[in-house]
């Protein structure tokens, strides 16, 4: 890793956006890749030369060893996520303790931890949330719930954080071409068909603009949703 180049943390990297977003920063990023250690992770972070970070989101106790021997964080990126349909009527604790956790309990604890390499680089933390976390339709309540508290702990960041230089931005996908979302499709007893959503790419493409967006500027809320077809 480089003192020019931005340091760029990327979790949920594997796949889908997280992993898309690693290919368009690789040319002038350097990047730590989070993952659960997957095959998939392991070739994406050989490729690109990226550090891999093997992080278990459903328990934050562990990653202030996980951390400890960092460098240089630029740049934050919480993408990461879980998605569980059902009814409130229908979900046990289990479920909501869960998707909270790794929604809106890991961001807070990755973000505490590293928050003042963050600042002494003038960086970015980019919360990826959802459209349910400005609305909750029927039998998305635990979901929503996760990105309705993510998009809390955004907003009071961005203003304990300003004086200091880091920008915080939410973005907020409408369905997205991703493993995430075939899952969500078969949920919904519904098909998966990735052309009718929008692509990866085009998500990674909102993130890295608000990474790099010149410094008069604070990207807060960014919502990207599928263009008529």
């Amino acid at each position: 890793m480089t003192q020019s180049r931005p340091v760029t943390l990327i979790t949920g990297a594997a796949g889908g956006i997280g992993a898309a977003l690693a290919r368009q920063l690789a040319p002038t990023h350097d990047l730590i890749l989070s993952g659960r250690g997957t095959p998939a992770l392991a070739d994406l972070c050989g490729a690109l030369a990226a550090r891999p970070l093997h992080l278990d989101l459903t328990r934050p106790e562990t990653f202030a060893g996980a951390v400890e021997g960092f460098g240089r964080v630029t740049n934050v990126v919480h993408n990461a996520g879980v998605v569980d349909l059902g009814a409130v009527a229908e979900q046990p604790h289990g479920v909501w303790t869960h998707t909270l956790a790794v929604n809106t309990v890991a961001p807070a604890e990755l973000t505490r931890l590293l928050l003042g390499r963050v600042r002494a680089e003038r960086g970015t933390v980019v919360f990826v949330n959802s459209g349910a976390g400005l609305r909750a339709n029927a039998g998305w309540g635990s979901y929503a719930a996760s990105k309705f508290a993510l998009k809390a702990l955004a907003d009071a960041l961005r203003d304990e954080e300003a004086p200091r230089g880091v920008r915080v931005t939410s973005v907020y996908p409408g369905r997205t071409a991703t493993p995430m979302q075939a899952k969500v499709r078969q949920q919904e007893g519904g098909e998966y068909s990735p052309e009718a959503f929008i692509d990866p790419e085009t998500v990674a493409a909102t993130i890295a603009f608000a990474l790099g967006a010149p410094r008069d500027a604070t990207l807060t809320d960014l919502s990207v949703r599928p263009a008529p077809r």
